[in-house]
């Protein structure tokens, strides 16, 4: 590991971009801690003390770095382009233009960026005036019914109203651009990297939080249950089922190409961090919904059943969401009727499986065999952390196992990306 830190700021190229990424990541965690105008602080601060933040909200909060219980400009985080990137997905299953654009290649991924970008403007603009009104009534998306009733925006008007919701879309936008700039100038995936910074930035907050309150017995859990889980995630992360593929010889003229094989590469968790993303995504609607439902009994419901972390019917919605969502993405990204095509045009053919049909069959099977452990583990991952933390009570470290995950995938994703861009420098000995 100190070798590889070491070779990596030997080479110029790589040690400005990964020197690039650093500066912008603390762009964001300056915006994170920017205040929005025209709000009261010290009422925010009574809001953050008396706040017990679970479930979808506080999954929204940890991907805002701690933006959102700080009411800062950067409070969206980046949870409305996560949004816009999976109704764009959906709506490509039932739009044929869209999934016209998705087989344009380079050309039609960038249209789909371009619409994912506006969709995310226009989810940012409903979320941040859902966010203003409800800190206009006290803050009540927060978790708290303490100050409900208190005005958070003194001397509230449309216009202020306006300025605030402009500032929260624009913070959504610069997030946006400051991830889509890594990808391009800096080191690995910019959106991935700019998650992984907020869960890190609250993860100290949360674990000095239980070891302030006394609990030694709790703290110790927290910490037992992380390094098992990293080192589960490690292991599910590398394992994964090669598929071997020969190619037929060819005579071409006096010479013979081909001959050779390879293999198709298939992880057990081929979705990664996407499927619980997504799943908290979806459950983090009914949470903003609440200021403006109407009806008490279904106000109630969700505050008490989905925004809460420790409840029943929000782990069991989170599990099986989960588990749709890597369905749903594995078969999105793996077009087993696509590969079969490819395979079969470049001549080649899976030992023991006649080309075309019969290799699409086999590759959908063989997928399906591998998204349901895939899916049980992402489950277990998310689901027992929750249940383990809700039964010692432990209200502080809400979203460990998903938290850990999302941080030891992408470093994983950007390591690997680091060793590829090492190896074609020709670092002797650099892998020993």
């Amino acid at each position: 590991m100190l070798s590889r830190l070491k070779n990596m700021f030997k080479v110029a190229d790589l040690r400005g971009k990964v020197l690039f990424t650093i500066a912008i990541i603390a762009v964001f965690r300056l915006g994170c801690h920017i205040p929005l105008p025209y709000v009261d602080f010290g009422a925010i601060q009574q809001v953050q003390n008396q706040a017990k933040l679970g479930g979808a909200v506080a999954f929204l909060d940890l991907f805002s770095g701690g933006a959102l219980t700080s009411v800062a400009i950067f409070a969206l985080g980046i949870m409305p382009y996560i949004t816009a990137s999976i109704i764009m997905q959906l709506l490509a299953v039932v739009i044929p233009k869209l999934e016209e654009w998705q087989n344009e290649g380079q050309v039609g991924q960038k249209k789909i960026t371009q619409w994912t970008r506006y969709l995310t403007v226009a989810l940012a603009l409903m979320q941040s005036t859902g966010i203003i009104f409800s800190l206009h009534q006290g803050g009540g998306f927060l978790g708290t019914n303490q100050l409900k009733g208190i005005d958070l925006i003194p001397h509230f008007s449309a216009p202020r109203v306006l300025l605030m919701v402009i500032t929260l879309t624009a913070g959504t936008a610069m997030i946006m651009w400051l991830g889509e700039v890594i990808t391009q100038r800096g080191i690995g995936n910019g959106m991935s990297i700019i998650i992984t910074v907020s869960v890190m930035s609250r993860l100290p907050a949360q674990g000095s939080g239980i070891l302030a309150s006394g609990n030694v017995f709790q703290f110790a859990l927290v910490i037992v249950m992380g390094v098992g889980l990293i080192v589960g995630i490690i292991f599910v992360e590398s394992g994964q089922r090669k598929i071997p593929v020969q190619f037929a010889k060819r005579v071409v003229g006096r010479r013979m190409y081909g001959g050779g094989s390879t293999y198709i590469p298939m992880k057990v968790n081929q979705g990664g961090v996407i499927p619980p993303i997504f799943a908290s995504s979806v459950l983090y609607f009914p949470a903003m919904l609440v200021t403006i439902i109407p009806w008490h009994w279904a106000t109630n419901f969700i505050q008490t059943k989905l925004v809460s972390g420790g409840s029943m019917v929000y782990i069991g919605c989170y599990a099986i969401l989960i588990i749709f969502f890597c369905y749903f993405y594995n078969s999105i990204t793996f077009n087993p009727q696509q590969q079969a095509d490819i395979i079969r045009k470049q001549g080649g053919f899976i030992p023991g499986i006649r080309p075309g049909p019969p290799t699409e069959r086999y590759l959908a099977k063989t997928l399906n065999r591998l998204t349901l452990p895939g899916s049980l583990f992402l489950t277990a991952i998310a689901v027992i952390p929750l249940l383990v933390f809700a039964t010692a009570k432990i209200s502080g470290f809400p979203f460990g196992g998903t938290s850990i995950l999302i941080i030891v995938g992408v470093v994983l994703e950007t390591m690997k990306q680091i060793d590829s861009q090492l190896m074609m420098r020709n670092y002797e000995g650099f892998l020993r």
